[in-house]
């Protein structure tokens, strides 16, 4: 099973268990909870991996150092 495949079934076990979690309430913007956790907690990682250097974690995320910054802005990580 490849890595990704990993994340997946971690992220579907997650979901499934917020669904029974909810005991009775109305789901509402899961997609917006689901990406938000799930990407600050890569660039928490990715930032620790990478000593901080945005550069560096930039270019282990696939992105530019500019997106990189300004996400790591929006969930308070600078």
């Amino acid at each position: 099973m490849s890595r990704s495949n990993d994340i997946g079934d971690s992220v579907r076990r997650a979901i499934d268990r917020y669904f029974r979690d909810l005991d009775g309430e109305k789901p509402a913007a899961i997609y917006d909870m689901v990406v938000s956790s799930v990407e600050r907690s890569m660039l928490e990682t990715v930032m620790r991996h990478a000593n901080g250097n945005q550069t560096i974690a930039a270019d282990m995320l696939g992105i530019n150092r500019n997106t990189l910054r300004r996400k790591l802005g929006d969930y308070n990580l600078l």
